[in-house]
């Protein structure tokens, strides 16, 4: 990460430190209730599986749910988040794992290392100007062949919101939720081809229908 990161990227950690403990008693695992999202992250881990021994990194991992369940679908995964509170409560929850602070934007890991890339709803407070960045970074840590899947927020147009509080803490945080062609084209430009794609209807609170993009990289 350069010296000065960019703004986004200071609001969003400063954010999820401030609310670290609610959001993860909360989030402590969101996928137990949604049995479609786990098909697909097993789905995820079957494919995987397949294609060797590479390791696999949860990109935004948050409390360290989907980092241990993929764990215990018995890929090998390690967490990243941009929240050291995040990445401490992960560390104590699940102390057989790892994880370390890190940006999207600026993988700390070498070329071509890792068979895939799991980002739950990580994405979605990266702005549109810094996606191709990132998205180059996930081209760049993949192996040839490697995947993507991502998972984030939709609707019929591409939209945005700035939340100023949460859990009663002040914050600033932006989320976006774009459609899943735009989602797919910034990864096109990055040599990343959608391989499927599933939008599913809001479950229970949730305010928005949840989209999942499958991604390869180019051999």
């Amino acid at each position: 990460m350069n010296s000065v990161p960019p703004d986004f990227l200071h609001a969003t950690r400063t954010s999820y430190d401030a609310i670290a403990g609610p959001y993860s008693d909360r989030h402590a695992d969101h996928l137990a209730g949604l049995p479609l999202d786990r098909a697909l992250l097993t789905g995820f881990v079957d494919l995987l599986k397949d294609a060797g021994p590479h390791p696999v990194a949860d990109v935004g991992s948050g409390p360290g749910a989907v980092t241990a369940r993929l764990n215990a679908l018995g890929l090998p995964v390690f967490g990243i988040d941009l929240s050291p509170r995040m990445v401490a409560l992960a560390t104590r929850t699940y102390p057989e794992l790892r994880f370390h602070v890190g940006s999207m934007t600026s993988l700390d890991l070498p070329d071509e290392t890792l068979g895939g890339i799991v980002a739950l709803y990580s994405v979605i407070h990266v702005p549109d100007d810094h996606l191709p960045t990132t998205f180059t970074e996930f081209h760049r840590v993949l192996v040839p062949g490697g995947h993507v899947l991502l998972a984030f927020q939709t609707g019929d147009e591409d939209g945005s919101e700035h939340l100023t509080e949460r859990f009663g803490q002040e914050i600033a945080l932006d989320c976006y939720w774009r459609t899943p062609e735009t989602v797919a084209a910034h990864l096109a430009k990055a040599g990343l081809d959608v391989r499927a794609r599933v939008v599913r209807e809001p479950h229970e609170d949730e305010a928005r229908p949840r989209a999942f993009l499958l991604a390869r990289k180019r051999l």
